[in-house]
């Protein structure tokens, strides 16, 4: 009796071990492009650990990069068949990862995505594949002082400044000698910030890096008449010395606004609380100008998308619609400045609520923000678009560079087959 009992006790062990077992969570990985943001890296760790502590499903576990090397690891591991559950993905780079075979749409809750910013959701070929939790935009930074003295107009989303207005605004202040440059590019920034920053000037002017009605050329939207027309323009503000150009130093891109050199600036969200604190109430964030085809800003930043090769994506999407709750999307932007991704999120925080200091930067998101070319080809489109840029600005011809990026993208597009869309 007393053997049978020790093996009652010992089966009793070994199937409690065995439900124990059973129980444990499935780990799902994550890789997140924010390795040094310590703040944002918080925010990231405190959803995490909420969502695992929620259920006992799944336990998400993350891998940090650095934000230069993270797209070149997310390629590798692509091709060594070792993509992570759970991918950080840049928005304008999501639609070459999903025609790539990295990613899979969506799949969330009915109602998840009501009420987001356009810019937030990544779309590609009609399927939802990434969401963002903030957003980021762009104004011209401006002192009301500055203007005031100058007898310059205030503009507002419904009457902004014109081309020619803003033209010549950007000759009466450089004029008056009390700035080293009248208006502030951030030239020293290169990459992701020129088709960011710099397309929707020449999307105002009536031209585009790819035409959108096709996607399969260039030719004539980045080449044409209006985008000439943008290029000499764009040029003309370094042959005048309106702007500093590629020699820029980064330091004097940071502080040279605040320090008072620069007149105006263009900048995105993310600096508007330094702004703020040189500045106060003096400080404005104001649209940007409409050259003849409306005001544009750029769109869409970094989002989360669930990778192809998950082999389980319920347990992703289950922690990237967890990660979508208004009190998160609320602490990043509290944490690092940039746009909440919902309305519902902006009312909770303390720069984007109504009446809040930064509540015009949700505005100018909302109606003002066109995504870059959604097409896998972007990732070529973008480094063309920079090369032209930089050269036009360093003197080049101007029909000559944008013909030269218009060449080199279509045969990009022709050697892949049109991306899908022919």
């Amino acid at each position: 009796m007393k053997r049978f009992m020790i093996i009652l006790f010992v089966a009793s062990l070994m199937l409690s071990g065995l439900s124990v077992m059973a129980q444990d969570p499935t780990p799902l990985s994550l890789w997140y492009h924010g390795a040094g943001n310590e703040v944002e890296r918080a925010i990231i760790i405190q959803i995490i650990d909420d969502f695992n502590a929620s259920q006992s499903d799944w336990a998400i576990e993350l891998e940090e990069f650095p934000q230069e090397s993270y797209n070149e690891s997310i390629v590798a591991a692509a091709l060594a068949g070792s993509l992570p559950d759970i991918i950080d993905v840049d928005g304008p780079v999501m639609p070459n990862w999903a025609w790539a075979g990295y990613l899979q749409p969506l799949s969330l809750s009915e109602g998840a995505l009501d009420n987001f910013l356009p810019g937030t959701i990544g779309v590609w070929d009609g399927q939802i594949y990434s969401v963002g939790l903030w957003d980021a935009a762009v104004a011209i930074y401006a002192r009301r002082s500055v203007l005031e003295a100058n007898d310059i107009r205030i503009p507002t989303l419904d009457e902004p400044w014109t081309g020619e207005e803003f033209d010549a605004i950007l000759e009466k202040l450089q004029a008056t000698g009390e700035y080293e440059y009248a208006f502030d590019l951030g030239m020293a920034w290169t990459g992701e910030w020129y088709p960011y920053a710099f397309s929707p000037l020449m999307q105002s002017f009536g031209g585009d890096i790819i035409d959108r009605s096709t996607y399969l050329t260039s030719e004539g939207v980045l080449n044409g008449e209006e985008a000439l027309a943008f290029g000499e323009w764009w040029q003309s503000l370094f042959d005048r010395n309106l702007a500093p150009g590629t020699s820029q130093d980064g330091a004097d891109r940071d502080t040279g606004f605040i320090d008072g050199r620069y007149a105006l600036q263009w900048n995105g969200n993310w600096a508007a609380i330094g702004a703020l604190d040189a500045y106060g109430d003096d400080m404005l964030f104001l649209p940007a100008p409409d050259f003849g085809h409306g005001n544009i800003i750029g769109a869409a930043s970094w989002q989360f998308g669930v990778s192809a090769n998950s082999e389980h994506p319920e347990g992703a999407n289950a922690f990237i619609e967890f990660a979508l709750q208004d009190k998160y999307l609320a602490a990043f932007s509290d944490g690092i400045g940039l746009i909440p991704s919902t309305p519902s999120a902006a009312a909770l925080t303390q720069n984007y609520a109504p009446g809040g200091p930064l509540e015009v930067f949700f505005a100018l998101s909302n109606e003002q923000a066109l995504v870059r070319p959604v097409t896998p080809g972007y990732v070529v489109m973008a480094l063309e678009f920079e090369k032209a840029l930089a050269d036009i600005a360093n003197g080049a011809d101007v029909q000559d560079a944008l013909d030269a990026a218009v060449d080199a993208i279509d045969a990009d597009i022709q050697k892949n087959n049109g991306y899908g869309f022919e």
